[in-house]
């Protein structure tokens, strides 16, 4: 270590100190962050070391299960939980990331919308985390089938059938996606490699994509303060810590991430040994029979928003299909965040609490979520029908006026 330190440092005509001092300001200082953010900023770190978590208990489960549909159930349920040493604990250490992963995901991106942090350059930082978000649930998806019990096969069953929606029947993709013309076992097998082989690859690809897309701009701050990074790194590094308005990424902000991981893990390790059964339906520890459907079907909670906007409309409206206008509806649904830095009108990077009108619909919508969560996991019958038709509704008029409102409060502080 000595040779490799001398000639590190070796600089001809510079005092050593002061080549070390140019060493750790590459080192540490490489990328700054802004001194006033909270702990919402942590939530990329969390995510990280959750998707880590899925990844190791995954490979430990392959090693036991059986993508086939005479063996699925028996080789999780019995084999995994009751026959492997410590079998019980990577199921739920996998099922309780699963679910707490998107509860991290929906955090990091309202944290995103609340603060403006998708706009000035930073529309691929965001477009990216949303393409991220898609794929994490299309491996929820697929991962919820695996166990292969009765609310997998008919939420698998129901899910496929969206691509007989409208003229896409003609093309003849749900028999395509499916191998057949119903969920069997050439389904689970393509499902079973989706999740564990294609959708990590590309899990993988997108997440650095967004950490390469967060080194362009820097990171938004809570006041929006435009901050002349340069100079205030050079108030820190000259030892004005105090009057300096950012930090290094490395170790001041990472040891924050530890702090705030630190937190998450105990709430995490907490629900995998105490609350486990909250990630995990209880009809689906009855096998798959494709003779006997549930008296309700519904996804996972982090998919019902989405799937009350498919199933809202539940009456035919101007010789439309309820089915086709849900279907429509549930489109635009997938695509409506992914867009959000084009249906923003407002020029300036500003938390939601600067912008009285978005503020506003900001609550609404993050209300409004909550309500689809809620009625879709409920009986689509009388009133809860009606309110889940109505939080449909709500949801389409948010994004259909967020340009008018964005617009409308830059107007009224003179910008436009």
């Amino acid at each position: 270590m000595a040779k490799i330190n001398e000639s590190l440092f070796s600089v001809e005509g510079l005092d050593k100190r002061l080549a070390i001092k140019k060493f750790w300001k590459v080192m540490m200082t490489e990328y700054w962050i802004p001194k006033d953010i909270n702990f919402l900023w942590a939530m990329g770190v969390v995510l990280a070391v959750t998707f880590k978590i899925l990844i190791i208990t995954g490979i430990f489960l392959m090693m036991y299960y059986k993508p086939d549909v005479n063996l699925a159930f028996d080789s999780v349920n019995y084999t995994i939980m009751q026959e492997v040493g410590y079998g019980w604990l990577f199921r739920h250490m996998h099922g309780v990331a699963a679910s707490v992963i998107f509860l991290v995901i929906y955090i990091h991106m309202f944290t995103g919308i609340y603060y403006g942090s998708y706009k000035k350059g930073r529309e691929m930082i965001w477009i990216s985390g949303m393409l991220l978000f898609m794929t994490f649930s299309a491996a929820g998806f697929s991962g919820y089938m695996l166990p292969w019990g009765q609310m997998s096969y008919w939420a698998a069953a129901v899910i496929t059938n969206l691509f007989a929606g409208g003229s896409l029947e003609a093309w003849g993709l749900v028999e395509w996606i499916r191998g057949g013309f119903a969920v069997n076992d050439a389904t689970l097998t393509r499902f079973y490699m989706l999740h564990v082989f294609l959708l990590p690859l590309a899990i993988l690809g997108i997440i650095v994509l967004h950490f390469y897309t967060l080194r362009i701009p820097h990171v938004n701050n809570q006041s929006s303060e435009e901050i002349d990074y340069d100079a205030e790194a050079e108030k820190y590094l000259e030892g004005h810590k105090k009057e300096s308005k950012v930090i290094p990424f490395w170790p001041v902000f990472l040891s924050k991430d530890f702090a705030v991981l630190g937190v998450f893990l105990i709430f995490y390790f907490y629900l995998v040994f105490f609350n486990y059964n909250f990630a995990m339906d209880p009809v689906n520890f009855d096998p798959a029979n494709s003779m006997v459907t549930p008296a309700h079907i519904y996804p996972e909670w982090y998919f019902l928003w989405s799937y009350e906007t498919l199933r809202g409309p539940f009456f035919d409206i101007l010789g439309m299909k309820a089915m086709d206008i849900g279907l429509i509806i549930f489109g635009f649904a997938q695509v409506a965040f992914l867009i959000v830095p084009f249906l923003d009108r407002d020029p300036d990077i500003l938390p939601a609490h600067r912008r009285q009108k978005f503020q506003i619909w900001f609550w609404i919508m993050v209300l409004d979520m909550m309500v689809l969560t809620i009625y879709g996991k409920l009986p689509p019958t009388g009133a809860n029908a009606w309110v889940g038709f109505g939080a449909t509704l709500v949801f389409l008029a948010l994004f259909i006026s967020m340009p008018f409102i964005t617009k409308s409060d830059a107007k009224k502080r003179g910008v436009l």
